[in-house]
């Protein structure tokens, strides 16, 4: 039976306003069963609610319930992928992520859990929860008002509990994929090949197997549920009802080879950035805090601006809409954003099985038995399965090997009790000081984040955060025996992690490279791998001028796409004596180029075609058999450093040099084949290079019609992975910032921002792509805080009213 029919427009109309009462020219009253008192909701241009509460319960309900009205889809998908209940909307195919979903539930007690995040938290989740399912009750009543992707696949959303808020799914969790290839690759090519192609820092990693390991059966998929519970969920053609379906001929072929790869290693290195400035640094004495962090492109996007006041609370800023609160953004007294700080949570563990029984595993010389748990699991078109999830002392097994007796398991920091990432971010919405924010980041156990802090006292703060594990006698970075040799010795209390107060530089900034100072003690908790230096030192390099800086310099930084490699490696192909025209007309482009990455820059287009050359045809030039599986994860640290000094990899300059007019011969020829003879159209932003299109779940599998709606239109880009505008190493950005931030801490009406597309996930919303055309053309719109400017661009109001039962 099919949910829906096309409604007339006066009907949904009727339908959506059934529980609504008009006030006045934008104002509506809305009854809603679960408030205690009124609240008040203004939306204002950007889209933005800033919601008006009288007590904390209510305003956390109705954080709840604007924001399920606004990504309802986006909220029922998330709910399926934490609960593990895909497969009953999208068949069999999705059955392992259920499982791998179920098997890394976090499985402890609620009501501690919940109380971690805020000593308000039991309160806080069910009041969020509540507001959630007041939305979702009220939609169901009429189903033909909701958005279009319900209606294109079918289903009907459903009911919200504190353990969706709870689920890890989400969460820049830890390295055990990159665990397993480090020891594959160890097994394979030995400890001295990979430390060669891998830039470990700033130690040395112990990476040699244990002699227990047989090598050779790390190549069984022992990730396969790790793996399927963590990917991004997609659709196909045959899940969407045939009147919305995409016709076979409207399909899209599936990108070539080198594109999955470039857009895979995108994934590997993702980019944020961040830094807080001194009132001795700025133009009119005030502190800053910008940030950026930078994931997925999405629609709609992973975060979600909100504006939150009620007594105790006053604070605005995005998070992920399913969260409550506020992770990134300012309060009346200081402001705060985050990016990554390498953190380890996770080890892979190899179990010898008693032959006898193989739920048994050795455990210090003892069989020890697994514990089992059996769940059922709906799948859509066939039966219910039941599915038996396994657990060693460390955590879920994700595979056994029956043949050669062994198990393996994974274990998680981030399934200790308070791991749900950003929820700790609930306490900072309330600090005070630096102080207060310290104490809030001692709760943040994922993801292990460069937390830093201004406020209007003039001072600024980092603390980096994060559940980190300390291992005495391994690395972490290579699957080790589970027989009790390789246990963590506990974790380091999170404010003994690097940090800073007030430095003599006047400025702190992060952009996922190694901050941790030289003098730095407790190196048993801090990882081995880091993004490449480049965005952080363009960043140091800017606010370490002498210039006094303004907001439009934050703005300026935030998208800038100056490019440090391109500084460096520029002049050593300048030195090179060309003997083809093209090839010699090319590198003259690059003579008096200033090493930014523009969209409309043809120099740009050249120098980044030459950068991917450098990478992917190494090989040729240097042989090295076995190396070409490491070279996805090769960073252009490592290549610089070989370029540098060339006797390190190329033996002499001679050969470096032929290493690099032979890469660039090949970009330029590949760029004359792919864009034309004429140099001047090798521009770096347009359709066939660099762009950007972010699409819907649904993008590609409906019809063109709804397509054109659900996605938007593309747009040139520039800058690549290096610059701190990253917009990746794929000619199709797939990874930066939607959501950006720009504080002045004694000013909070000059706050500005953006995130798009927009902030509705509903594409008959007027919200819903209003932000897409500015951010490409690195535009911000005002984030006011004030009651007056926030009336003052008002687009409409909505009175929440509590309703009798």
């Amino acid at each position: 039976m099919k949910y829906f029919k096309r409604p007339l427009l006066l009907l949904m109309v009727a339908l959506l306003l059934l529980n609504c009462k008009k006030e006045g020219d934008g104002t509506r009253e809305i009854h809603l069963q679960g408030l205690q008192q009124t609240v008040e909701v203004i939306r204002d241009e950007a889209g933005i609610n800033h919601i008006y509460a009288q007590n904390q319960h209510d305003l956390f309900f109705a954080q709840g319930y604007c924001a399920a009205k606004d990504r309802l889809f986006q909220f029922e998908i998330w709910r399926r992928q934490a609960t593990g209940t895909v497969a009953e909307i999208l068949g069999e195919r999705e059955l392992q992520r259920d499982i791998g979903t179920r098997l890394f539930k976090f499985r402890g007690d609620m009501n501690a859990e919940m109380q971690y995040y805020h000593p308000d938290g039991i309160e806080i989740l069910t009041a969020y929860t509540d507001g959630v399912n007041a939305y979702i009750e009220e939609v169901l009543q009429h189903p033909e008002a909701l958005p279009i992707p319900f209606k294109a696949l079918d289903i009907l959303p459903q009911k919200w509990t504190p353990e969706v808020i709870i689920s890890r799914h989400q969460g820049l969790l830890g390295n055990s994929t990159e665990e397993l290839a480090i020891g594959r690759a160890v097994a394979k090519l030995g400890v001295d090949k990979v430390k060669e192609y891998t830039w470990f820092h700033p130690k040395e990693p112990l990476l040699e197997l244990d002699t227990a390991i047989d090598g050779r059966l790390l190549q069984a998929p022992i990730l396969a549920l790790y793996n399927a519970y963590r990917k991004p969920l997609t659709f196909e053609p045959s899940d969407i009802v045939p009147e919305y379906r995409v016709a076979s001929n409207e399909q899209q072929e599936v990108g070539t080879t080198w594109e999955t790869r470039e857009m895979e290693k995108d994934q590997i290195f993702l980019g944020s950035n961040n830094w807080v400035t001194a009132p001795s640094r700025s133009e009119n004495g005030h502190a800053y805090m910008a940030n950026d962090p930078h994931r997925r492109l999405a629609i709609p996007s992973l975060r979600y601006w909100v504006h939150l006041s009620a007594p105790g609370w006053n604070v605005i800023g995005g998070g992920e809409p399913e969260i409550p609160g506020v992770s990134i953004g300012h309060n009346e007294y200081g402001a705060w954003g985050l990016t990554v700080f390498e953190t380890d949570g996770e080890d892979l563990y190899v179990y010898d099985l008693n032959p006898d029984n193989l739920l048994e595993y050795n455990y210090q010389g003892d069989w020890e038995a697994m514990k089992t748990l059996q769940e059922v699991v709906k799948v859509k078109n066939q039966g219910d399965e039941t599915v038996t999830l396994r657990y060693t002392r460390h955590g879920p097994v994700t595979y056994i090997d029956s043949v050669n007796h062994k198990a393996y398991a994974v274990r998680c920091a981030w399934m200790e009790p308070g791991g749900a990432p950003y929820l700790a971010s609930l306490r900072m919405d309330q600090a005070k000081s630096w102080e207060e924010f310290r104490e809030a980041c001692n709760y943040s156990h994922i993801p292990g984040e460069n937390m830093i802090w201004a406020d209007t006292e003039g001072n600024i703060g980092w603390q980096a955060v994060g559940i980190a594990p300390i291992r005495r006698n391994f690395s972490g970075l290579v699957p080790v025996p589970g027989d009790g040799r390789y246990e963590w010795d506990g974790y380091l209390p999170i404010v003994q992690k690097p940090s800073s107060f007030n430095p003599s530089e006047g400025f702190i900034a992060t952009a996922n490279q190694n901050v941790t100072p030289d003098e730095y003690t407790e190196w048993d908790a801090i990882g081995y791998t880091w993004a490449d230096p480049y965005r952080g030192m363009r960043i140091d390099e800017v606010l370490g001028s002498n210039k006094k800086l303004s907001i439009e310099d934050m703005k300026a930084l935030q998208t800038d796409y100056h490019s440090i490699p391109a500084r460096t490696l520029v002049p050593l192909l300048l030195s090179l004596d060309f003997e083809d025209a093209t090839v010699a007309n090319a590198r003259n482009q690059l003579v008096d180029w200033d090493h930014r990455l523009h969209k409309n820059s043809v120099a740009a287009g050249i120098y980044v075609a030459w950068e991917k050359e450098l990478v992917n045809r190494l090989l040729e030039y240097v042989p090295d058999p076995g190396a070409e599986e490491l070279l996805d994860n090769l960073q252009m640290a490592r290549l610089m450093q070989w370029l540098l000094q060339p006797n390190l990899k190329f033996g002499s300059a001679a050969k470096r040099d032929a290493y690099l007019a032979g890469t660039f011969e090949s970009a330029v020829l590949g760029l004359s084949q792919r864009l034309g003879e004429n140099i001047a159209s090798w521009k770096y932003g347009q359709a066939a290079y660099k762009h950007v299109q972010i699409k819907h779940p649904l993008g590609e599998v409906v019809n063109s019609e709804l397509q054109a709606k659900l996605n938007t239109e593309l747009k040139p880009r520039g800058g690549n992975q290096h610059t701190p505008g990253s917009t990746g190493s794929a000619d199709s950005q797939l990874y930066g910032a939607t959501f950006k931030i720009i504080a002045d801490v004694n000013d909070w009406d000059r706050t500005i921002g953006t995130n798009p597309p927009g902030q509705s996930g509903d594409p008959e919303s007027p919200f819903y792509k209003n932000l897409y055309d500015g951010w490409a053309e690195e535009e911000y719109v005002p984030i006011y805080f004030s009651r007056s400017k926030i009336d003052s661009v008002a687009q409409n109001r909505q009175i929440l009213v509590p309703k009798e039962p």
